[in-house]
């Protein structure tokens, strides 16, 4: 475990280049030596729910288990190497659930002290209906959270045809 000089940062993982993007943007802009990362990956098997229930279900509702696990697992693989390739002092978790509780859940049990996060860049409709996983981390967080947006996504411009140009006073 840390020692009380360290800071902890969690710095929540997707597989999607958003979190890609925060965890470089994590290490051009806040890493220090002391800081202690956890690399965190909650993985949500989303796909049983969605199966037909019928005859042959069970081999079918097991083979995908068996490919999402297997996904899991390589992308475990894939964190532990950037842990050790970035020379990284920390620890690589994963667990099972929706992310945006397990997020809150871990930085609580592993005493973050601020939580790293990328967007997903999810539709209007579907960020509407369920919210950004973002989004619940930040309202329900008990430590900062800091949401890497790309400067290239578009949800990062304003919307509509006619944009004032940036005005800036020096003083």
């Amino acid at each position: 475990m840390a020692t009380g000089n360290e800071s902890h940062v969690l710095i929540a993982m997707d597989e999607s280049p958003h979190s890609d993007y925060a965890f470089e943007w994590y290490l051009e802009n806040v890493h220090k030596p002391n800081t202690y990362v956890i690399l965190f990956h909650a993985v949500e098997y989303h796909m049983i729910a969605t199966m037909p229930m019928g005859v042959g279900s069970a081999e079918l509702i097991n083979q995908t288990i068996m490919e999402e696990k297997g996904r899991a697992e390589a992308y475990l693989k894939k964190l532990t190497t950037m842990m050790k390739e970035h020379h990284l002092h920390g620890k690589v978790k994963q667990t099972t659930g929706p992310p945006r509780t397990e997020i809150i859940r871990v930085a609580e049990e592993d005493k973050a002290d601020v939580i790293i996060c990328g967007t997903r860049g999810m539709g209007t409709v579907r960020r509407t209906l369920l919210g950004s996983v973002s989004d619940h981390v930040m309202h329900h967080s008990h430590v900062p959270v800091l949401v890497c947006r790309h400067k290239d996504d578009p949800h990062h411009h304003h919307l509509g045809h006619h944009h004032e140009p940036q005005k800036e006073i020096k003083m």
